[in-house]
């Protein structure tokens, strides 16, 4: 067993969509440490900016496309630009979505379904677009999904489109494992809870507010703290290198053991 090398993925290609968002951020941080090329795809300009500034220094080789994966068409000229920059594509990181939070009847239909499609239905359709590529590539390849605790609990407070997107990303997560393991190409999914993002930054300041909401919070949580985004690196680093070549179908919860109790 080669243990040096068993999570390495230099020279791997890898797409990551949502690429300016907090997860994002942060795979992009690590594939791009570990000697990943890159295609960075996000709908925030500058934010798509600044991570690909980051990405650079770090020494990766940087292909930045200011784009969401809203439809086939886009999904397909996603992954034949990454081909066409670097030949070949080897690591699919999903981490683009949405939340709105609503009561269910204070939540329009559309809204709804504006979540679902940008949860979901855009999952599906850039994982179909990577999995040709990589099929017709003949080597497997990885295809690492951002799912959430919240799609194996619910929340009382407005997530019902939140909570069945995410709940639809595990039975995607799984039913993918499945129809593409003989193929080489794994799929597998990192489901967080809360951790430190800018959505997220209010639970983390010292006010009254925020302490009563964390203390209720990590009554749960046997780690006793939030996440951080330096705990979604490993998992992360994980499921995009040979060390879970025989990981598939499976959702890795980045949780402090909140969904253990």
């Amino acid at each position: 067993m080669d243990t040096q090398n068993l999570f390495a993925v230099s020279g791997k290609v890898a797409l990551i969509t949502g690429a300016s968002g907090a997860f994002g951020m942060v795979a992009a941080r690590v594939l791009a440490d570990a000697g990943c090329k890159l295609v960075l795809v996000a709908g925030n300009a500058e934010a798509l900016r600044t991570i690909t500034d980051e990405c650079m220094a770090l020494g990766a080789d940087v292909l930045a496309i200011n784009a969401r994966p809203a439809d086939e068409q886009t999904c397909q000229g996603l992954v034949d630009q990454a081909v066409e920059r670097f030949g070949q594509l080897d690591i699919l990181v999903v981490a683009s979505g949405m939340n709105k939070v609503a009561l269910i009847n204070d939540m329009e239909p559309e809204t709804f379904n504006a979540v679902m499609d940008a949860n979901e239905t855009q999952t599906w359709l850039i994982a179909r677009a990577a999995a040709g590529q990589m099929k017709a590539q003949d080597r497997g390849g990885k295809i690492v999904l951002v799912s959430s605790a919240r799609g194996l609990l619910g929340h009382p407070a407005g997530y019902t489109a939140y909570c069945a997107s995410k709940s639809a990303t595990d039975g995607l997560t799984k039913a993918l494992g499945c129809e593409l393991g003989p193929t080489g190409i794994t799929v597998n999914a990192i489901a967080p809870t809360v951790f430190r993002s800018p959505l997220t930054a209010w639970m983390f300041e010292d006010n009254e507010e925020a302490q009563a909401v964390r203390a209720g919070f990590l009554a749960r949580v046997p780690k006793g703290r939030l996440g951080e985004p330096e705990d979604l690196a490993g998992p992360l680093l994980f499921l995009a290198s040979g060390a879970s070549d025989f990981y598939t179908g499976h959702i890795l919860y980045a949780d402090g053991g909140y969904t253990a109790g």
